[in-house]
């Protein structure tokens, strides 16, 4: 009896350190996937700034070449007109 015993005890501590190890292999998981998210949106967030200085200093350029083609066009008006 003391056997039968021992060794469903044996089982129920190996059962339960089963359960408690597929409980912290979900945790571990779900903390595996929060920091993928971070990660990922960390990534996006530094691409997005990228791109709106990128763009930024290109709509600058574009400014100041239309504004040199202008005063460019500008001054040959004015030649003509003396």
């Amino acid at each position: 009896m003391r056997i039968v015993l021992a060794t469903v005890f044996a089982l129920g501590l190996a059962a339960g350190a089963l359960a408690q190890s597929a409980g912290q292999d979900l945790k571990n998981a779900g903390q595996d996937t929060k920091t993928a998210a971070k990660d990922a949106a960390k990534g996006t967030g530094k691409a997005v700034k990228t791109g709106a200085r990128k763009t930024k200093n290109g709509a600058k350029k574009a400014t100041h070449a239309t504004a040199h083609g202008v005063q460019k066009g500008a001054d040959k008006v004015e030649e003509k007109t003396r």
